[in-house]
C-alpha cells in the first residue's frame, strides 16, 4: 500500500477493545494490520475487569495518552486512527500532537472548551456524577442505565447481551475531572490546538439517536477547529451511541477508512 497500511482502534470508557472485535476483523479482511489497544491496566478480559476494578480506578487521561504515543510513534508509518466516544478525544489529542494519518472520531466525548450538555448526555453520565464519591471509584451501569446510554435502539434481548459481553466500570475520576475542567485555570488533560494547521484531516461521525454523546456535542466539537487542516462532520441516521457493535455497524466502519484513506496525508 502506498498510503497507511495501520489502523488503530481506540475504545472508549464503560467498554474494553472487545467492543472492537466485529471491526478488527472486518478491517483485517481488506488487507490491513489493525491494532486495537487497551488502556493502561485494561488488557485484562471483561470478566477479569468486572471482578477487579483497582486498573479503572487508578487509570488518568495522561497515561493513556502516553501509551497511545508510545504505540503510534513507533509504527513505520502514520497509521490511521479511529476512536468511539472518549477514544475520539484521544484521536483529537493524538493529531494534535503530529500523530497519524487521519483520524476519525465516532460519537466522540468533548475536548477541552466544548461546553455543551444535552439533557440525553446528563442523564446518561448521572450515574457517575451524581456522588463526588465516585472520583476515586470505578463507577458501572446498571443494565437500564447501559441500555439508555448505549442501546437505546436495540431490543432489550440484543442489549442484554451486548451488556454482558462489554460493558466494566469507567473511571469516576476522568469523569469528574472532564466536568470541573471549565472552572480551573489553565489546560486541562484533554486540551487541543484549535488552530493546529498542520495537523492531520479528522472526521467526526454521529449517531443520530446517540443518548451518552448525542450529534450536538460533535458538532460543537467541530466548530471548534479554527484552523486550515481538513475537518469534517456527518451524521448517521438511527443509529446507537455503541456504534462499533450496533446493526449497520460495517457501513460505517467501510465508510470511516475510506474517508481516512482518502484524505490521509
Amino acid at each position: 500500500m502506498s498510503g497507511p497500511d495501520t489502523i488503530v482502534l481506540i475504545h472508549g470508557f464503560w467498554v474494553t477493545p472487545r467492543s472492537w472485535e466485529h471491526w478488527i476483523a472486518h478491517y483485517e479482511k481488506r488487507g490491513f494490520r489493525v491494532l486495537a489497544p487497551a488502556y493502561p491496566g485494561f488488557e485484562a478480559e471483561v470478566e477479569s475487569l468486572n471482578a477487579d476494578t483497582e486498573p479503572i480506578e487508578k487509570v488518568t487521561v495522561p497515561q493513556i495518552v502516553e501509551s497511545l504515543e508510545t504505540l503510534v510513534s513507533g509504527l513505520d508509518k502514520p497509521p490511521v486512527l479511529i476512536g468511539h466516544s472518549a477514544g475520539g478525544v484521544f484521536v483529537q489529542l493524538l493529531l494534535d500532537r503530529g500523530h497519524g494519518a487521519a483520524g476519525v472520531a465516532i460519537c466522540s466525548a468533548p475536548t477541552e472548551g466544548v461546553a455543551v450538555l444535552p439533557l440525553s448526555q446528563l442523564k446518561s453520565a448521572f450515574p457517575v456524577l451524581k456522588n463526588p464519591a465516585n472520583r476515586h471509584r470505578a463507577v458501572g451501569l446498571t443494565f437500564e442505565q447501559w441500555h439508555y446510554a448505549f442501546t437505546n435502539t436495540l431490543p432489550e434481548e440484543e442489549s442484554r447481551a451486548l451488556y454482558e459481553r462489554y460493558a466494566v466500570p469507567a473511571s469516576g475520576g476522568i469523569f469528574w475531572d472532564s466536568a470541573l475542567a471549565t472552572l480551573r485555570p489553565g489546560h486541562q488533560s484533554t486540551h487541543v490546538d484549535y488552530h493546529n494547521a498542520a495537523r492531520a484531516p479528522l472526521l467526526f461521525l454521529s449517531a443520530e439517536m446517540d443518548h451518552l454523546m448525542p450529534p450536538k456535542v460533535q458538532q460543537s466539537n467541530a466548530r471548534h477547529y479554527k484552523s486550515t487542516a481538513l475537518t469534517e462532520i456527518e451524521e448517521f441516521p438511527g443509529m446507537p451511541h455503541l456504534v462499533p457493535a450496533a446493526p449497520g455497524w460495517e457501513a460505517i466502519a467501510d465508510h470511516a477508512l475510506d474517508w481516512a484513506v482518502t484524505h490521509a496525508r
